[in-house]
């Protein structure tokens, strides 16, 4: 069966599955006696395989370099039932998109001393490692995670506030950011897909179970921007109205 519930004649046998997939038929077979793999289809007293079969070791692929033991994949088919390979690799692949589409950069520490200046010391690197702005790579080189969040340093620094002050303000923001990006995934598990597992997981809702995750995407966005402009826009009146007052006192 592929995606959309359409079938498609398995036309492989386990030998030309093996090559196409770059398995031994050794392996292919443990897969089957594992459950990760469902059966052939028998014709002639020979087993056939398909674009199913193939998407299958493709996921499993996929989640093996993820981390996941051969297990906790087992464990993930066998909790979607009613999903085709093929869509279950789809969903899975939209769930570990990165949330962002930012492309990380290489960065030495000279380079970070030439954007902070000499507050760049090890204990203020350690600190950016832990926030999870940078990320050791060897030597003296860091991955920098959010090329946008690296600029907006720069830009801090050029206006004079020191780095020790902006690694502070990561940390707060990042707790707030932990708080909202676990309102909006308890948003989606409660509201779409526990509804869906509910029913059945039927595949012909797959899709649209996927379609709503990435439709969360732009939205989260769009509503955490609106919603920061908002506060911010009170939040300067408030602090400025304080000052002005500070200033009136002192006259």
């Amino acid at each position: 069966m592929s995606a959309g519930g359409q079938t498609e004649e398995a036309t492989l046998t386990i030998d030309e599955l093996a090559r196409r997939t770059g398995m031994t038929v050794r392996n292919i077979r443990a897969h089957q006696s594992r459950g990760l793999l469902p059966p052939p289809e028998v014709r002639a007293r020979t087993g056939f395989y398909g674009a199913e079969h193939l998407a299958r070791i493709e996921l499993i692929r996929e989640l093996q370099a993820e981390g996941f033991n051969l297990e906790a994949i087992r464990k993930l088919v066998d909790q979607a039932p009613g999903a085709s390979a093929t869509e279950l690799l789809h969903f899975t692949r939209a769930v570990r998109e990165p949330w962002e589409a930012e492309e990380p950069e290489i960065v030495s520490v000279e380079e970070l001393r030439e954007r902070w200046g000499q507050d760049a010391d090890v204990d203020a690197l350690r600190k950016a490692v832990k926030l999870g702005v940078l990320r050791h790579v060897e030597g003296d080189r860091f991955e920098q995670l959010s090329p946008r969040l690296g600029e907006a340093s720069a830009e801090l620094g050029r206006l004079g506030i020191p780095l020790r002050r902006q690694l502070a303000l990561i940390e707060r923001v990042r707790r707030h950011a932990d708080g909202i990006a676990d309102a909006f995934a308890k948003l989606f598990v409660e509201e779409v897909w526990r509804p869906f597992v509910d029913a059945g997981q039927p595949e012909e809702r797959w899709p649209e179970v996927r379609e709503a995750y990435e439709r969360l995407r732009p939205l989260a966005g769009d509503a955490v921007a609106a919603v920061f402009g908002l506060a911010m826009t009170d939040a300067v009146e408030k602090a400025f109205g304080t000052e002005v007052h500070r200033l009136e006192k002192r006259r």
